[in-house]
């Protein structure tokens, strides 16, 4: 009934196995990768039509993880897989970015791409083998792609760099670094990293790069087994002598616009050029004005590919490594925790930063189990950025894989919890556009950052490198503008301190660069970023001392373990009275780490000392000061440390008799009062003896000891039993 393909490599210490012929029949490529006990089908189906009134390559990429695969019921109400989680989005994109660009030329036929992890091991993650099975369903389906391509992952433990590093072995590696590309060369990065110097990130590309050769020549021995016939393109229609005319009717104006610095005068411009274009060679032709403008397009990249690598000229004059022009502020926002506003040329990026507690913390519910984070990087684009209109609605595939390469930029810059307790959201809005706003939101986010009193190890600036590429010739591009963007080779992001790499984007619009490309690129880089934190100084250095007097006061601290049940105290009660006491909000861990809150900071102080003298242990020979809670005949008991209670003996007080404790104190009295006695039992024994005492107390223990003693000693009033009756026995039964 079946035919079952399979082809195993060895790879990373693991065993790779790629299996096709037994799921998932109907679609034009199915793939079963197995990698560890992680799973994932890949199934490709492709149109054999091409999509009628479209301009660009209909291709759709979804990575789906399914709960059952770890044996887990997904949280919430409905009990079933919902709208995609960050991960799934972030690793739908990472698919799409390598594979789109090696689809032939002209290939308008709507494809889709779905993976779907069906079983994690909990150890090895599924983004790799999911690329690499969508890469291998790609290659047997019969669509016209240019690959096969790998996927994968690189750490580097202990100065050493190891392939796909399990879940714990990245939580000691130094790089988390995926790496896609062909035989040829690479296609994709997504990293983040410990500040990395130039040379050891290239390294770990390139050895990505290599290792990725195994599963490319176990795919390709894949499709000679079990590939399908490959699709026949049809012949595309000679438009040279229309391009010629277009050329000599309309070459000069296009080049005169480009030489136009502002974005929205230029994209005018050319939109006018275009338009003409299409009413006198088109008419109303519908179809012919979308070859008609199309070709125009292509003249515009022709324009300015040729001046970047002829005159090494760029739109806006500047020369290939030079950046845009920047002003960097802080403190733009009166009532926000910290602000920043930063600006690079026509990119700007309002940049906001918000302090919360622990009770903010995201819950983030994966196949992996629950979690918590406590730095979330939302990313903005609004229209207006663009000087579009257009609908408005939740963030997109985009905004949300523009947030987590900044989010990665500078996770690994901030405070432990234990420095710096507070929950951390950044919200980057994206007040105009013109070419790498990711890195103008890294820039921005961090000198909100600090403006909010966030102690960042250091400041993390961002830039965008581009490419233009004709044969053996290129030019490598600092700080892109949109338009080097869309019509060059590459949009390679580099972030980073002044010691290091923190986190590089690649994608690559060609079938791969060389690694010289990407060491050029590199070494132009680290310039540029360098250039950029020196103007970001201009605005902030370092994380100020102080956190903003709007954001909510916080201390954290430890106690004994075996404390926490005090503090809590009997169905929460102790707790609830401490946070309505002091309006703050308290939280403690498993590990006995107490965080309280609250917007005014000296109940926090109150509050933090009560529980801190609440949770300590009293020292023998200590002085303490306390309050008289109860007199007997015997003493007076005492409470001190905000929740221990001792028995000074009537005896303990001064040196003369006393008829009755109330001759020196009363309940209420303050006193200062010398531990001389712990017991097993928790008993504390307590003596005002030679001990200077304050106010009424001192006062009357002074009239004692003048009149050589106190009172006359009270009789005691006979107990009472529980019926009334005075006397030890109480009625007698007849």
């Amino acid at each position: 009934m079946f035919t079952i393909y399979k082809k195993e490599v060895s790879w990373g210490g693991k065993q790779l196995t790629l299996e096709t012929g037994r799921i998932a029949r109907q679609a034009d490529g199915a793939v079963l990768a197995t990698y560890g006990e992680t799973v994932v089908l890949a199934a490709v189906t492709f149109a054999k039509k091409p999509m009628e009134g479209v301009d660009f390559f209909p291709l759709t990429s979804t990575y789906q993880e399914k709960f059952y695969a770890a044996g887990r019921i997904p949280g919430g109400f409905f009990k079933r897989e919902g709208r995609p989680t960050e991960k799934e989005t972030l690793v739908s994109r990472l698919i799409d970015r390598p594979i789109r660009p090696l689809f032939a030329k002209g290939f308008k036929n709507e494809t889709q791409v779905v993976t779907t992890v069906m079983s994690s091991d909990g150890e090895n993650d599924s983004d790799m083998v999911a690329m690499v099975a969508a890469s291998a369903a790609l290659a047997i389906s019969g669509a016209p792609f240019l690959g096969p391509i790998y996927g994968a992952r690189v750490g580097l433990i202990d100065n050493k760099l190891v392939l796909n590093p399990t879940f714990e072995e990245r939580k000691e590696s130094a790089l988390d670094l995926c790496v896609a590309g062909t035989n040829e060369g690479v296609l994709m990065v997504e990293s983040e990293a410990s500040e990395l110097p130039e040379d050891v990130m290239l390294e770990a590309v390139m050895f990505g790069q290599d290792e990725g050769q195994k599963v490319i020549a176990a795919i390709n021995e894949l499709a000679e087994a079990a590939g399908k016939p490959a699709h026949i393109m049809p012949e595309a229609e000679d438009y040279s002598d229309l391009e010629a005319k277009l050329e000599k009717a309309y070459g000069a104006d296009i080049k005169k616009a480009y030489g136009i610095q502002a974005k929205q005068e230029r994209s005018n411009a050319l939109a006018d050029i275009r338009a003409a274009a299409t009413e006198a060679h088109a008419k109303d032709d519908e179809a012919m004005g979308e070859v008609v403008a199309k070709l125009v397009k292509g003249m515009e990249g022709t324009v300015l590919r040729k001046d970047v690598l002829k005159n090494k000229t760029r739109i806006d004059g500047r020369t290939p490594v030079d950046v845009r022009p920047i002003v960097a502020e802080v403190d733009i926002l009166p009532r926000t925790h910290g602000s920043a506003l930063f600006t690079r040329g026509e990119t700007q990026a309002l940049v906001v930063a918000t302090l919360g507690t622990a009770l903010d913390e995201q819950m983030i519910d994966s196949i992996n189990g629950e979690s918590k984070e406590r730095f979330m990087l939302h990313y903005n684009f609004p229209p207006y950025s663009v000087g579009e209109a257009r609908r408005m609605g939740p963030p997109g595939r985009r905004e949300i894989g523009h947030g987590k390469l900044a989010w990665r930029s500078i996770v690994r810059q901030l405070p432990s919890k234990e420095d710096f307790p507070y929950t951390m959201r950044i919200v980057s809005e994206i007040t105009e556009s013109n070419g790498s706003s990711s890195m103008a939101t890294v820039c921005g986010a961090s000198m909100a950052l600090m403006a909010a009193g966030v102690p960042m190890a250091k400041p993390v600036a961002g830039i965008a490198m581009g490419l233009v590429k004709e044969g053996k010739d290129y030019v490598v591009l600092s700080d892109i503008m949109g338009d080097e963007d869309h019509l060059g080779d590459m949009d390679f992001k580099v972030a980073g301190t002044d010691e290091g790499i923190t986190a590089l984007q690649m994608d690559i619009k060609i079938t791969s660069i060389t690694k010289d490309i990407m060491e050029k690129a590199l070494e132009q880089a680290h310039a540029g970023r360098m250039h950029i934190l020196g103007k970001m100084e201009a605005g902030i250095t370092s994380g100020r001392e102080q956190i903003s007097e709007h954001a909510p006061a916080m201390k954290s601290f430890e106690i004994n373990k075996d404390k926490i049940r005090d503090v809590i105290g009997k169905g929460g009660e102790t707790i609830r009275g401490l946070c309505e006491k002091y309006d703050v909000t308290i939280n403690i861990n498993d590990d006995a780490m107490v965080t309280v809150a609250g917007v005014k900071r000296p109940q926090v102080d109150d509050c933090v000392a009560f529980i801190s003298n609440m949770c300590a242990d009293p020292e023998l020979g200590e002085l303490y000061e306390g309050k008289v809670v109860n007199t007997t005949d015997f003493g007076a008991f005492v409470s001190f440390m905000d929740g221990k209670e001792g028995l000074v003996h009537i005896s303990e007080v001064v040196d003369v008799r006393l008829g009755h404790i109330t001759d020196v104190m009363d309940e209420g009295d303050e006193v200062t009062i010398k531990v001389v006695d712990l017991d097993d039992r928790g008993k504390i024994r307590l003596t005002m003896k030679e001990v200077e005492q304050k106010g009424n107390v001192a006062e009357k223990i002074a009239t004692v000891i003048a009149n050589g003693g106190g009172s006359e000693e009270k009789p005691r009033e006979p107990r009472k039993d529980r019926g009334g009756n005075r006397g030890r026995g109480g009625p007698r039964r007849n």
